[in-house]
């Protein structure tokens, strides 16, 4: 969302886009039929978890640098104060022993002391894996980084 409130996704321009794909569509609506979507805060949600839940974290990542500082998806923000409530969340599920993984920035892609995630985690298994990004306004700092995966049982 941007400050006012609007879906804030700049939209493609794909030249054959396949929006209406019939098949996939009947697949995704069959799957479907037994679940409940809840829209709101993610620490709502903790009441639907138990020992039967994967529960997958994908927030807003931290950002890497001040140039890189996007966390507006709403008109909140995203700040470390919310990844810590987040970490307190994961923490959570994991005490109702449901299956939970994260993923975010990894900050030693920029700075090889910062332990923000390291120290947040610390308790759980934490893996650094490569992801190539596509978009920077300077072309040739697109490519591959390192971002962290997050959960409470081995990888």
């Amino acid at each position: 969302m941007n400050s006012d409130g609007w879906f804030n996704v700049p939209f493609g321009s794909y030249k054959n886009p396949k929006i209406l794909n019939a098949p996939l569509l009947r697949v995704d609506s069959g799957m479907l039929q037994n679940s409940a979507i809840h829209l709101g805060d993610f620490a709502e949600s903790h009441r639907y978890i138990t020992d039967k839940s994967f529960v997958y974290c994908d927030p807003p990542y931290r950002p890497l640098s001040k140039t890189s500082c996007f966390t507006q998806y709403s008109r909140h923000g995203f700040t470390d104060s919310e990844q810590r409530r987040l970490a307190a969340f994961f923490r959570s599920c994991d005490s109702k022993k449901a299956k939970i993984m994260l993923s975010n920035s990894d900050p030693k892609n920029v700075d090889p002391e910062d332990d923000f995630f390291d120290t947040l985690y610390a308790e759980y298994h934490i893996a650094r894996v490569p992801a190539t990004r596509m978009i920077n306004c300077d072309g040739s700092k697109r490519g591959e980084v390192r971002e962290i995966i997050v959960t409470n049982y081995p990888q």
